[in-house]
C-alpha cells in the first residue's frame, strides 16, 4: 500500500491547532544529522524545536526554509559518559559510518561494503552529555528521539534524565545485527530495553548488505577485474546488518504514568506521522476517556474517521478494508455515528 502523503498533510490543520491549545512545542532530537531532510517531521515543523547533532559535519544539510520553530545544530559528539569532555572521533571514508565507536574491520570484512567504514582520520572531539546539553538549550522535554549514532543508540537513550526519558513518545533508533563497531549495542538489547520501557514496536525495516569476503573478491578480480561490486550486489541476496526501528509509547504506561493530556496530543499526532492509524484512533478513544469528551478528542476521532472515509478511489477502499479488519462492529458503529452527528 502506497503511504496516504495527502491524506497525512491533510492534518496539518488540526495537529497545528492542538498543539497551539496545549501550549505544546514538541522537541525533536535528531542524533546523527547527515543525511537529506527528514520529510517525516514537515507535518509538526513550524510547531517544533528541532535540536539535532553530528560532529561530521561533511553531510549536515543546511536548514533553511526548513520551517521549524527553532532549529539547533551542535557541532559535538552526544555521549553517554557524563565526565567525558572529549571523546576520539573515527572519520570513515563515508560520512554516514562515522562514530566515536572504532569500525570492527576484521568482521567487517566479511562484506562488500567494507570500505565504507575504513578510518581516513582518527579525532578527538568536543563531546557532552544530553542533560547538559539539554540544559544548555534551555530544553526540559524531548518528545522524539532519534539517533543513529552508529552503535550508541541504546546508551544514549538510557543517558537521558528520567524525568526527561519517561515522557519520550516516540523513539527511532538503528542497532546493528551484524558487528559493525566494537563494543556496539545491538538490535536484540535495544528492542527488548526498549519494549521493557513502555514502548511498542510500530515499523523495522531490515536493511542489510551482500556477504563475500573482501579477500574473495580481491582473488576472483585478478583473473576478471570486470567482476566489480555492482556485479556482485546484482546477482546475490543480501545479508541482514541493521534494522532501522521506530517505537511508540504505549497506552498502558501512559494511564500507569498518569500522563497529562497534552501527551496524548503529541502521541497521537505522531501516530498520524507514521501511518499508524489504527493506533491514533485508539488514542483518540483513551484520550476521551481520560479527559472527556471536548473540541480535541472532536478533533482526533471525527476529522481522522472523516478523513479515512472519504471517497479517494483506491485509498478509500483500503482504509475502509483497513478499519474493518481491525475495529469491533461496535466501536465502527459508534465513528459512524459521530461523523453524522457532526455533519447534522
Amino acid at each position: 500500500m502506497n503511504k496516504p502523503e495527502v491524506t497525512r498533510q491533510a492534518f496539518a490543520g488540526p495537529v497545528a491547532a492542538l498543539l497551539n491549545r496545549f501550549n505544546v512545542a514538541p522537541v525533536l532530537i535528531d542524533i546523527g544529522a547527515s543525511g537529506p531532510h527528514r520529510q517525516i517531521w514537515d507535518l509538526i515543523a513550524l510547531q517544533s524545536v528541532l535540536l539535532r547533532f553530528d560532529p561530521d559535519l561533511r553531510e549536515i544539510r543546511d536548514l533553511n526554509g526548513a520551517g521549524y520553530r527553532r532549529a539547533i545544530t551542535i557541532n559535538e559528539a552526544v555521549t553517554a559518559d557524563p565526565s567525558a569532555g572529549e571523546v576520539p572521533f573515527y572519520l570513515t571514508r563515508s560520512p554516514y559510518c562515522s562514530s566515536t565507536l572504532e569500525p570492527d574491520i576484521e568482521a567487517l570484512s566479511d562484506y562488500i561494503y567494507t570500505d565504507l567504514f575504513r578510518v581516513e582520520r582518527k579525532v578527538q572531539v568536543k563531546a557532552s552529555a544530553l542533560a547538559a546539553i539539554l540544559a544548555r538549550t534551555k530544553l526540559d522535554r524531548v518528545d522524539w528521539f532519534k539517533t543513529d549514532s552508529q552503535g550508541t543508540d541504546l546508551r544514549l537513550f538510557n543517558s537521558l534524565p528520567d524525568a526527561i526519558r519517561s515522557r519520550v513518545l516516540c523513539v527511532e533508533v538503528e542497532p546493528g545485527i551484524l558487528d559493525a563497531y566494537r563494543d556496539e549495542d545491538k538490535f536484540a538489547e535495544a528492542h527488548l530495553a526498549l519494549m521493557s520501557q513502555g514502548f511498542w514496536l510500530a515499523s523495522a525495516k531490515v536493511c542489510g548488505t551482500t556477504r563475500i569476503r573482501q579477500s574473495t573478491l580481491a582473488r576472483l578480480r585478478r583473473n576478471r577485474p570486470d567482476l566489480d561490486v555492482n556485479t556482485i550486489r546484482g546477482h546475490c541476496d543480501v545479508s541482514p546488518g541493521w534494522v532501522e526501528a521506530l517505537y511508540l509509547r504505549d497506552l498502558r504506561y501512559l494511564k500507569a504514568r498518569a500522563a497529562p493530556a497534552e501527551d496524548y496530543v503529541v502521541l497521537w499526532a505522531f501516530a498520524l506521522m507514521v501511518d499508524q492509524w489504527g493506533y491514533a484512533l485508539d488514542v483518540a478513544l483513551e484520550y476521551e476517556g481520560h479527559f472527556g469528551h471536548d473540541e480535541a478528542s472532536e478533533l482526533m476521532t471525527t476529522r481522522l474517521t472523516e478523513q479515512l472515509l472519504r471517497p479517494q478511489g483506491g485509498l478509500y477502499r483500503q482504509a475502509k478494508h483497513a478499519l474493518k479488519a481491525v475495529l469491533p462492529g461496535s466501536v465502527q458503529r459508534w465513528i459512524k455515528a459521530r461523523i453524522v452527528h457532526s455533519r447534522a
